[in-house]
């Protein structure tokens, strides 16, 4: 089992950075895939970062890609989500996720954590 919770949520102008941490809990961190997720109002939860247990492979959403950078640290059961040159269709929830199949899908994770807000203002 694994607990995840996000921080570094907030209000940001367009054009801005925000590093959002993960802070996961259980002693199989390491071997879990994790992935970033985010649903805007009335919309879907939809897949933006993902990265293998190993961190040596990432996967972005093409809208994120070149703008934001996932990253892990194992010996801090941590994963952290880089976000630059922010958008103001970058506004939504934005959860952890951690998983054992696909770290490019919904369905490959099974861990959740409870959200943070980013709103990126015009």
């Amino acid at each position: 089992q694994v607990q995840l919770v996000e921080s570094g949520g907030g209000l940001v102008q367009a054009g801005g950075s925000l590093k959002l941490s993960c802070a996961a809990s259980g002693r199989t961190f390491s071997s879990y895939n994790m992935g970033w997720f985010r649903q805007a109002p009335g919309k879907g939860r939809d897949f933006v970062a993902g990265i293998t247990w190993s961190g040596t492979s990432t996967y972005y959403a093409d809208s994120v890609k070149g703008r934001f950078t996932i990253s892990r640290d194992n010996a801090k059961n941590m994963v952290y989500l880089q976000m630059n040159s922010l958008k103001p269709e970058d506004t939504a929830v934005y959860y952890c996720a951690a998983g054992s199949a696909s770290p490019r899908i919904f369905s490959g994770y099974n861990y959740w954590g409870q959200g943070t807000q980013v709103t990126v203002s015009s």
